[in-house]
């Protein structure tokens, strides 16, 4: 019988990142995962969407019910999982009453974030960071800051970047970057015409900004009449040891975009969170989904959010990513294989000396038994479930540890 993987890339139109493919999926429970050749293995990618691990029993039997009660709602319509879920993503935003919409994925968020900011602002100018990455809608595409990306699609006009926050380079300092990025960002909204300024609160791959940052740049949004919109898809609900990565800084968003993991790995649900004052598209479809009040997603949410809370796992992604992050740093100094470690919660990161070897490097912690993203193309990314257990999270790190004897 041919492949899973012939058959999946005979199937699928062709497409960097997912078609075709190497590996196969065949089972999932908590922060494990299997093959189809019964290989298993912790997920420590796992698309930043399973922040209550894969198959929370809760999750799964609160689904079960919801499709035996009521699976879908058109629109026009409105149920009460999808009310009860808007509602308390307002009450648990920081920054005061908030206003939603529900998507299907990240991308469809960013699309209304930026229709809302089009609208509320009346202007059509948009600032991010280069080499951001912000979905793989077109919109969003042309909003963020990776220009390979937008390569043989029709202009956006309006869409601007500045250099990150971030160090690109080895050698460069993060503050060196945080300042030089600040003084763009100025530059830019002097002009006074933008509608908004689109950016990771906490970079995913990840990079955390210096704490006055974020400050400034709320500063300059408030004296230009520019939104301040938070893309927390991949590290908002506690993957950095806060529910919301922008409570690490002193600086209110107007809107914040959830994705991922607020479907509990399990289904696909997005929400964009606005003040209150911006409810001012009433006379357009800016979120016109199908599925955007869908009951089944909804319920996703509601026992995700619950999860998150009952089990308090942002407190305990602080608590192991303190413990983790110490382990890493204590790895690259010891290794000749890495430089340096990086990270927030559960959010972590680990820089290779020779970014070449990063292929084969991921290889081995996965024939170990150990999932890994590559981040930048410089760093091994490590992002666990929130469950997982010390004793998991120790073993993980054991294999990163002894990658310097199985070198590829």
């Amino acid at each position: 019988m041919t492949s899973l993987i012939a058959r999946d890339a005979d199937a699928f139109l062709h497409q960097v990142g997912s078609s075709p493919v190497e590996k196969t999926f065949r089972a999932v429970d908590g922060i494990w995962a299997e093959d189809h050749s019964g290989h298993r293995f912790m997920d420590f990618q796992g698309n930043t969407c399973h922040n209550i691990g894969y198959r929370h029993p809760r999750l799964i039997q609160a689904l079960k019910d919801q499709l035996d009660a009521l699976p879908f709602t058109p629109r026009g319509f409105t149920n009460e999982p999808a009310v009860e879920l808007a509602e308390q993503l307002s009450e648990l935003w920081p920054y005061g009453k908030g206003r939603v919409l529900f998507g299907l994925s990240g991308a469809d968020a960013i699309e209304m974030a930026l229709k809302l900011a089009y609208v509320a602002t009346g202007r059509v100018k948009t600032l991010a960071f280069e080499d951001s990455w912000h979905g793989a809608a077109l919109g969003a595409v042309w909003a963020g800051g990776r220009a390979a990306e937008r390569q043989g699609f029709p202009v956006f006009a309006g869409c601007h970047h500045v250099p990150p926050f971030w160090a690109r380079r080895r050698g460069e300092g993060g503050d060196e970057a945080a300042t030089a990025a600040l003084a763009a960002i100025a530059s830019h909204l002097r002009q006074g015409d933008f509608a908004c300024f689109l950016a990771e609160p906490i970079r995913s791959t990840p990079h955390m900004p210096p704490a006055w940052f974020w400050p400034e740049v709320r500063r300059l949004c408030d004296a230009s009449g520019t939104l301040l919109i938070f893309d927390e898809v991949p590290t908002g609900l506690g993957k950095t040891g806060r529910l919301f990565a922008s409570e690490h800084f002193d600086a209110a968003p107007d809107m914040t975009v959830l994705g991922k993991s607020l479907g509990g790995g399990a289904l696909p649900l997005s929400a964009v969170i606005a003040r209150d004052a911006l409810n001012r598209s009433g006379h357009l479809a800016i979120g016109h989904y199908t599925h955007q009040k869908n009951p089944l997603l909804a319920r996703a949410g509601l026992v995700t959010l619950d999860i998150l809370r009952q089990e308090e796992l942002a407190a305990r992604a602080a608590a192991l990513g303190r413990e983790a992050l110490q382990r890493l740093g204590e790895i690259a100094q010891a290794s000749p294989l890495f430089r340096a470690a990086r990270g927030s919660g559960l959010l972590m990161a680990i820089e290779a000396e020779n970014p070449a070897e990063l292929p084969g490097l991921r290889k081995a912690c996965f024939a170990a038994g150990l999932h890994l993203g590559i981040a930048d193309n410089r760093f091994l990314g490590l992002s666990p479930p929130l469950t997982i257990g010390p004793d998991e999270l120790r073993q993980a790190l054991d294999i990163v540890a002894d990658l310097h004897n199985a070198r590829p």
